[in-house]
């Protein structure tokens, strides 16, 4: 149990919460697929909005509980330094690619969802706004599969490799 705290469930040298946001990441496109067919194809309505604000308000604490962990364990780098690309400028590089779409992930869907909590009526309906939440949503989800593509980068180079 102590290796589990220490290290995560993955068998990496990263920390339980980062394996938590890898397979959290995993999951969240598939999610956001299917959330996108329910208004698409089945005209769910209410169902996509339960299943975004779940989905983000998860995110919002994984994401939270994953940063104080890193502040914890002294950051990325500590954690990654039994990599052989610790230090290096690929991993560097690689990671401040990942750091900009993690955050404008986080700026993009927060306003995504600010505009459509204040322009759909509830329950939710098209309405005239509905063209322009359908470019904003997929401008968030290409970010956000940019994100998860980084991410797991990030974690292959930085921990995984470590591993081999």
């Amino acid at each position: 149990m102590g290796d589990l705290l220490k290290n995560g469930f993955l068998g990496t040298p990263a920390s339980i919460m980062l394996d938590v946001v890898v397979c959290s990441m995993v999951l969240v496109v598939p999610t956001l697929i299917f959330s996108i067919y329910l208004v698409k194809g089945l005209r769910k309505y209410d169902l996509h909005k339960s299943i975004q604000l779940t989905l983000g308000l998860v995110l919002l604490l994984v994401v939270t509980l994953f940063e104080v962990d890193m502040r914890l364990r002294g950051g990325f780098w500590a954690m990654a330094s039994q990599s052989p690309y610790y230090g290096t400028a690929f991993l560097e590089y690689l990671l401040y690619v990942h750091l900009f779409f993690a955050i404008s992930t986080v700026i993009l869907w927060s306003i995504t969802y600010y505009f459509a909590l204040k322009r759909f009526p509830s329950p939710p309906r098209p309405t005239a706004f509905s063209p322009t939440h359908r470019v904003m949503a997929w401008i968030a989800v290409a970010d956000m599969g940019a994100n998860v593509v980084t991410g797991l980068m990030v974690y292959y180079f930085g921990f995984w490799v470590a591993t081999q």
